[in-house]
């Protein structure tokens, strides 16, 4: 079956406008990609001004205020948003104790459009020691923004 020159074209251009919106589409997804894990990040650098600044409920706003917020560390796993809340203010009671938080080495992987996985490292500089340890959180976004639903932490081992 041979095209004529005119059914040949539309063809083309058929073709052309096809892969046109697939390109557009997958930038599309570049972008809200890019977007969320500045976004992702931002929640986090806030996080450590606030605990920073010697405010806990102010960090714990990066977290879902839920029954559902799992956190796990030192071989214990625990639920919800005030449980998470209340375990804080117990391990960290005043400034001193808080220190000054640093984050680093941070890796955020968007997994969707509404969840990334994010890696890094925590330290806190203290008078009399310099915890630190990594993290892995999944962050969702929400109506309220981009929220941890999941926090993994580790204490690294003193050498």
């Amino acid at each position: 079956m041979c095209l004529n020159g005119n059914k040949l074209k539309k063809s083309v251009m058929k073709y052309l406008w096809i892969m046109l919106v697939v390109v557009l589409a997958s930038c599309g997804n570049h972008v809200k990609h890019k977007d969320g894990k500045a976004e992702v990040l931002a929640v986090l650098m806030q996080q450590q001004e606030f605990w920073n600044q010697g405010d806990i409920k102010g960090y714990m706003k990066g977290y879902l205020k839920s029954d559902s917020l799992r956190f796990a560390s030192g071989g214990n796993v625990s639920y919800g948003w005030q449980t998470t809340l209340d375990r804080y203010l117990k391990g960290y009671p005043d400034r001193s104790a808080m220190g000054q938080l640093l984050f680093s080495g941070i890796d955020i992987k968007m997994l969707s459009d509404n969840s990334a996985l994010v890696f890094g490292k925590w330290e806190l500089k203290r008078a009399s020691d310099h915890p630190w340890g990594l993290f892995t959180l999944i962050f969702k976004r929400t109506g309220c923004g981009w929220r941890i639903i999941h926090d993994h932490t580790s204490v690294a081992k003193e050498m």
